[in-house]
Formats: C-alpha cells, structure tokens, sequence
C-alpha cells in the first residue's frame, strides 16, 4: 500500500510538473512585450530576422511570436509556418469557419492590444487545438503569441 501511495505521488508529482511548463497566458503576454521592446530599440526588419532565425526568446515549443502588418494583413514573419510569410490570409478561415485573422487586425487598430481565440495546428502535437493569441500592436504592425487551450 505504502508503495502504491508513493507510485501516486510521484506520478502526480510529474504531471503538475509537466502542467508547470506549459505556457499561459502570461508567458504569451511577456513574449509579445518582449518583441515590442526589441522592435522599439532594433526596428522591425531586426525582428522579422529574429523570428525567422527562430530565436529562442521568441520561439519556446508550442509558444512563439508571429509578425504581420496592421495595414495589409500581410504576415511579415512566422518562425513555425514560414511558408505564409509574404502572403494576406486575412480572410481565410479557420476550421471552425472563424476569420480569426480579421478579428486580430480589427482588434489591434482598435485597443493595440487583446486576446482572440480560435483553432489552429499546434506544432508539438500536430494537432488542430483551440488557441488564444494576445496581439499587441506596435506602430503599423501586429505580434501575436498564443498559447494552446487544455
């Protein structure tokens, strides 16, 4: 019995440690105010490079900055999709038909700042997963970090 409790605990024990290291939103909103302190001190073109370099103070597993502009809706960097850099998917919906996109621009011209949810492919498990992403304007573009829905 006394062994059986200790298996428990300690099985128990990892779990709160693994939920320990997932991000929340905390981690989203620090990662994007870090991205908006290096873009205000090094500029944009220095991020974009950042970002597709993958730079681990703005990639960490399933949380990362993407980059787009205010304007055009266009993704400026993706550090886990580069192959939709350069392109407006503003309109394209996500599985669940949201235009989550439309909704970050809007919201960002709007308060510079917030939270939009939505469904997207999560890069650790390969997944479609409910996502929230904080966007948090700077000047005439849009970073985004989000975390991943339990």
């Amino acid at each position: 019995m006394k062994q059986l409790l200790i298996g428990s605990l300690a099985c128990l024990a990892m779990a709160s440690a693994f939920a320990a290291t997932e991000p929340t939103e905390k981690d989203a909103i620090a990662m994007a105010e870090r991205g908006a302190a290096f873009i205000k001190a090094h500029g944009k073109d220095e991020m974009m490079k950042k970002l597709a370099a993958k730079d681990p103070e703005f990639v960490q597993g399933e949380l990362y900055v993407d980059m787009r502009d205010l304007k055009t809706g266009i993704v400026l960097a993706h550090p886990i999709n580069p192959s939709i850099v350069g392109k407006d998917l503003t309109d394209v919906p996500d599985p669940s038909g949201k235009k989550y996109r439309r909704e970050i621009i809007e919201l960002a011209a709007k308060s510079g700042k917030g939270w939009v949810d939505y469904m997207y492919k999560n890069p650790v498990s390969g997944k479609i997963e409910p996502k929230t992403t904080y966007i948090l304007r700077v000047g005439e573009v849009v970073l985004e970090a989000g975390i991943y829905k339990k």
